[in-house]
Order: structure tokens, then C-alpha cells, then sequence
């Protein structure tokens, strides 16, 4: 099975996973949500939501498309009080999730999104869910509390956090200056770059061990589990943190 395959099957799981828990008994209440927008090609894009699963995938159009599925735990008048705005510009595109205040509302809004290749995603987040993003060259800030994050086929400034769940990120090619972060509390950080990749080093796990299948030069070892290095001469900084699990600096292998 190809490494593509093999995440393809992984990811489909969760997802199945999810709707079969939310498919029980009082959750079968859904109702769909599409919109597209243009967008060009360098524009900027961000998404926000609470609770649910967002997966963002990059391809060859001038478009941001939106599918989006809201489901509801007890009533079908709550779907109706989660909203979705999408404030659409020509070099900008943002959505948000939106739950009336002060009231218990248990929805969930599950999120299928497209974009063009080159956009840079500002911000990515939801608080219950998992985040995935494929194919996009300048992805900044990815968030979620409780769940996984996965990065493949991405630029080298990805910024990615959370807190119960693990992180992979492929990272295509070397971060600028601004560097990259994989970061959770409770879980495991896998990192994929190229065998050639020059960078700086810095990685922190209380409780797990570091793996890196690249040489690398060692500078210090401030306090247990914490070190500093470099990959080949050194260059923009990567940080990958973690309590509770172990980190794996893996090289990014061809799909075929």
C-alpha cells in the first residue's frame, strides 16, 4: 500500500469513526452547508471552528470551495442556530463558525474545504477535531485542543498545536526565517523533510524519547530531554515539543 493510500485509509477512518459516533441514537440530525468564492491565487484564507473535523486541500482553481455538514445532537432546530459566515474579497476569504452565546448548543459542523495551491492559510482552528491539510505551499497557524493535526505536501512555515492528539507534518521544503513548530501536550510529533534539509534543531519531550533518522550535529543538551542541533549547516529554526510522547525526524520519502 503507498504511503498516500495508507494515510487516505487512515484519515477516511476517523472521519468514519466520528460519524458513527455522531450517527447513534439522538445524533442523527444533519443538514449540509455549500457555498463557493473566488479567490486569487495569493490571497490569504482562515477558518474557525468549535466542534468538528476540518480538512483543507489545496488544488488548481481560482476558487475557495465550501462544504460543510452540521449535525445535531438532540434537536433539529439547533442546526438553525449555528451559523456559518464566509466573508468573501477577491485576496481574502475567512469562515467562521458561529454558536449563539451563553447557550448550550450541541452541534457539530464538519468542514470539507478547497483552495487555490498558493494561497497562504493564516489560521486554521477548531477546539474539538482534527485538522488536515494537503497540497498548499504557505500554511501558517494550525490549532486545535483535542484532536490530531496533519500536515503532507506543505511549505516549510507550518506552525501546528495541540493538546491531546498527535502531529505529522510533511514540510516540502526549508522554512524561511520564521521557522516551524509541531507542538502538543499529550501525544506524538512525527516530522518529514527532505534529506537535505538545512535547519537548526530544537527538541523538548518530558516524557517520550527523540528519534531522527537524519545526522545531526549536536550542540547542547540544555536540561534532560531537551537538545539543540543542526541538520546539515543549519538555517531557519524547528521546534517540536511535546509532554507526554516521543518525537521521530523522519526523511520525506517519495508517494510513488
Amino acid at each position: 500500500m503507498s504511503r498516500h493510500s495508507f494515510r487516505a485509509t487512515v484519515f477516511c477512518f476517523s472521519f468514519l469513526l466520528a460519524a458513527a459516533l455522531w450517527a447513534a441514537p439522538g445524533y442523527a440530525i444533519s443538514k449540509d452547508f455549500n457555498q463557493t468564492v473566488p479567490l486569487q491565487p495569493c490571497g490569504t484564507f482562515e477558518l474557525q471552528n468549535v466542534n468538528g473535523p476540518v480538512d483543507v486541500q489545496g488544488w488548481d482553481r481560482n476558487e475557495v470551495e465550501i462544504h460543510a455538514v452540521k449535525t445535531a445532537k438532540q434537536q433539529e432546530a439547533d442546526l438553525d442556530r449555528v451559523s456559518i459566515e464566509v466573508d468573501a474579497r477577491p485576496d481574502a476569504v475567512a469562515v467562521t463558525t458561529r454558536y449563539p452565546q451563553n447557550e448550550g448548543v450541541e452541534v457539530a459542523v464538519e468542514y470539507t474545504i478547497h483552495v487555490p495551491h498558493r494561497v497562504r492559510v493564516e489560521h486554521i482552528g477548531t477546539v474539538n477535531g482534527m485538522l488536515r491539510v494537503t497540497g498548499l505551499e504557505n500554511v501558517e497557524d494550525l490549532h486545535t485542543v483535542n484532536g490530531d493535526i496533519e500536515v503532507f505536501e506543505a511549505g516549510g512555515n507550518v506552525h501546528a498545536r495541540t493538546t491531546n492528539g498527535n502531529v505529522r507534518l510533511e514540510l516540502a521544503h526549508e522554512p524561511d526565517k520564521a521557522g516551524a513548530t509541531a507542538e502538543t501536550t499529550n501525544g506524538s510529533l512525527v516530522v518529514a523533510v527532505p534529506s537535505d534539509l538545512q535547519a537548526e534543531i530544537e527538541a523538548k519531550c518530558m516524557n517520550g524519547n527523540f528519534y531522527s533518522e537524519l545526522p545531526i550535529t549536536m550542540e547542547s543538551t540544555e536540561r534532560p530531554r531537551e537538545m539543540h542541533g543542526k541538520l546539515g549547516g543549519g538555517g531557519a529554526p524547528i521546534h517540536l515539543r511535546t509532554v507526554n510522547g516521543g518525537i521521530r525526524l523522519i526523511v520525506l520519502r517519495s508517494s510513488v
